[in-house]
């Protein structure tokens, strides 16, 4: 006997808001995650897009190593539980969509030796190259849905430098490694960018300065015109790419100093890599220009307490116009997306909270991508997410990062723990038909409406039941099941005030006559 059974769930609202190439990875691996989306992703003015055109936004987090002497991840010495999957399996728990891989060229050489393994808890690991290594997260990383970024981190495991390249290791010589890199992983959706280089800055002092300048003209220095070459270097071997470009941190790649005698020179300061005031001026111009995205880096006082905006009177009320001035305007006047590729803190100065909390909120109210510095609780400015185990999480970090991640499909599945669901933003109201026996066999329509007044840049709807037997979708919308919780999972770009989309369910829930619990989350 068929029956219909409407239900008007409860509104729910919420507060708004050269070189060699070893075994190629499997081109199988895909991410798509209600926030990062589904296919390779491009740019649509300040917005990044999936293959659909649906908005998504990556929040994601830094796992450096590759760029060190150590030439792969660090913390794959650390004991159970936290072997290489298991890290991987707790960032996606923690609700992180993107891994940003910090390497450098030397990790890539035939010669490169992976140190610092523990054969005990990864075993899977001991003799393998570097970029063997670098395979199988990538492969595991996809496999949790999340994406990834490569960051060309610095000329060589030496240390950091100014420029891009120094005397010993060329500008073609990164371009090289890149287009490796881009062939190498060409035909993975879950690889999706290239930082072409990490941090830029001035060197010097004006009017002789020798650093990375932004739209000065000389060819040495000028990091825009460097990025124009190696991005499109990248492009020409994979126009799948987005190509991230850093800032610099003067735009005349000089420090000023009482003797220049020119003032007229003298131009703000800001972080390694934060300052891209000049690109409304002096765009990047890439072949391929949908796949263009801006990243700054930004940090707290803990780390440098001299920026002339930590000493303002009106901190933290102030650091939005600071935010706007050196690359916020880039993606508020829809000239290009932002992706804050590193910020960080050891919260350590009571005024860190502040400057996160603000740092959050000003990204998550424009719409902005971001990956945090860093998951690595060895990472000498800031600290970690994580403590010394390379498993306790720092609470008081996550507690303020938490509530603008957007968690990717699985939520981390095969981990032990689950993560708290993110806080939701906007309104939305929920109503389902059933047409089919109950218990038993059924098929269902169920509506998700947003009923307030601002857009919900990303949302799920999860039907919770107490049978035995799975509830899956057949028109589209992804399922996971975890124990008894059935979560359902589209990704509708911004899901615009009075916008509803319709999800189709079929299947066969035993042991209860209650038709499922709808919850509408963002």
């Amino acid at each position: 006997m068929l029956s219909v059974l409407v239900v008007l769930v409860v509104l729910v609202v919420f507060v708004a808001a050269g070189l060699f190439v070893l075994g190629l990875p499997s081109a199988s691996a895909s991410a798509q995650t209600q926030g990062t989306g589904s296919g390779y992703l491009s740019t649509d003015g300040s917005r990044i897009v999936d293959a659909t055109g649906a908005e998504v936004r990556l929040t994601g987090i830094n796992w450096f190593g590759m760029e060190t002497d150590n030439h792969t991840f660090h913390g794959l010495w650390a004991n159970a539980p936290a072997t290489w999957r298991g890290q991987l399996d707790r960032m996606a728990e923690l609700g992180f969509n993107t891994l940003r891989i910090p390497y450098t060229g030397d990790s890539l050489r035939p010669e490169a030796e992976a140190t610092s393994i523990n054969d005990y808890t990864n075993p899977d690991l001991v003799g393998l190259h570097p970029l063997e290594i670098l395979d199988l997260v990538i492969e595991h990383a996809g496999d949790l849905g999340m994406r990834v970024i490569l960051d060309r981190h610095r000329p060589s495991a030496a240390g950091q430098t100014a420029l891009w390249y120094t005397p010993q290791v060329s500008e073609q010589s990164i371009i090289d490694d890149w287009t490796m890199l881009a062939e190498r992983y060409a035909g993975n959706p879950t690889v999706v960018g290239a930082d072409l280089f990490n941090e830029p800055h001035a060197e010097g002092t004006l009017p002789n300065a020798t650093g990375a300048c932004w739209g000065c003209g000389v060819q040495a220095r000028d990091w825009r015109l460097a990025a124009e070459r190696i991005g499109n270097a990248i492009l020409d071997v994979n126009p799948d790419w987005l190509i991230l470009v850093e800032g610099v941190s003067t735009v005349s790649g000089g420090l000023t100093n009482q003797w220049d005698n020119d003032p007229s020179t003298d131009d703000e300061s800001t972080w390694w890599g934060g300052n891209l005031s000049a690109a409304f001026e002096f765009p990047v111009r890439l072949d391929v220009p949908d796949k263009l995205v801006y990243s700054a880096h930004d940090y707290a006082i803990s780390v440098y307490d001299r920026q002339p905006w930590f000493e303002d009177p009106d901190f933290p009320n102030n650091l939005p116009a600071v935010w706007d001035h050196f690359w916020g305007d880039l993606q508020k006047q829809d000239v290009a997306p932002v992706l804050v590729g590193e910020f960080g803190s050891t919260l350590a100065n009571p005024l860190d909270r502040q400057w996160l909390e603000a740092l959050m909120d000003y990204m998550t109210d424009n719409g902005m991508s971001f990956t945090f510095w860093a998951w690595n609780p060895n990472s000498g400015d800031t600290g970690g997410l994580v403590d010394n185990d390379w498993w306790t999480v720092n609470q008081p970090k996550y507690d303020i990062l938490q509530p603008h991640l957007v968690p990717p499909v699985g939520n981390g599945e095969g981990s032990e723990t689950s993560s708290p669901p993110a806080e939701p933003s906007g309104d939305c109201e929920a109503t389902y038909e059933i047409t089919g026996g109950w218990p038993g066999n059924f098929q269902a329509n169920v509506t998700v409406e947003n009923t307030g007044s601002t857009a919900l840049s990303g949302w799920s709807a999860n039907w919770t039941y107490t049978g035995d037997e799975a509830v899956y979708n057949s028109w589209g919308a992804q399922l996971t099941q975890s124990g008894k919780n059935v979560t359902a999972v589209a990704q509708n770009g911004s899901l615009a005030a009075g916008q509803s989309v319709v999800f189709g369910l079929q299947g066969t829930v035993t042991g209860t006559s209650a038709p499922p619990e709808v919850t509408c989350t963002a």
